[in-house]
């Protein structure tokens, strides 16, 4: 699997877009706030219609050259949104998630409230499509920016709800710092990966 992991450009972000809402249909927490498996499909193509722009402007979006894989890095500073990016994207939340978006809110609450401070990249979103899971795309595709991160002297973090996960991460190189529940919905690790 020699595949090549590159930068996405702009033209290449709807790909993006969907290999992200391919691989994030069974993921804990977004199933949690859109329980019904059908609308949680079409909301989620129009959540990473709104993230990945926003990701590409504040970070890196990487991707595959087949699009089995893709991940959304957010620079150093860039973890937390800013209020033109709020601003930008919350009319096209609620009609996202419409009477889930207490939930969504409960969540991202959450993120944010145990996402550290300081310099750090930021893994926003990783996944791979669903045909093409447990072939190594994953972790080929972070290993690719966390070369960078290294080559920079700074750690990264990350939220996962998805308890197989966490063994992927370990092994490369992140450490769980923080562990919660949202009250009445997922767990959640928080991971940070130091410079090597």
């Amino acid at each position: 699997m020699g595949e090549t992991i590159g930068q996405a450009e702009r033209v290449q972000l709807p790909a993006v877009m969907e290999t992200l809402a391919q691989a994030f249909q069974t993921d804990p927490a977004l199933s949690w706030i859109l329980p019904d498996p059908d609308h949680r499909a079409r909301a989620l193509r129009s959540l990473f219609h709104v993230l990945v722009p926003a990701d590409f402007r504040a970070g890196v979006a990487l991707r595959s050259d087949g699009d089995e894989a893709a991940a959304l890095w957010r620079a150093p500073g860039q973890a937390h949104s800013g209020t033109l990016e709020f601003l930008r994207s919350v009319l096209p939340l609620i009609a996202t998630f419409g009477t889930a978006l207490p939930r969504g809110l409960k969540v991202q609450g959450s993120i944010d409230a145990h996402r550290p401070k300081g310099r750090f990249w930021y893994l926003h979103y990783v996944g791979v499509r669903p045909d093409h899971q447990g072939k190594g795309h994953g972790g080929r595709i972070i290993r690719a920016q966390t070369a960078v991160t290294d080559r920079e002297g700074l750690p990264c973090w990350l939220e996962t709800a998805t308890p197989e996960n966490v063994g992927l991460y370990e092994r490369l190189g992140f450490v769980t710092q923080a562990e919660w529940d949202v009250p009445g919905g997922p767990y959640f690790w928080g991971m940070m990966r130091q410079p090597t």
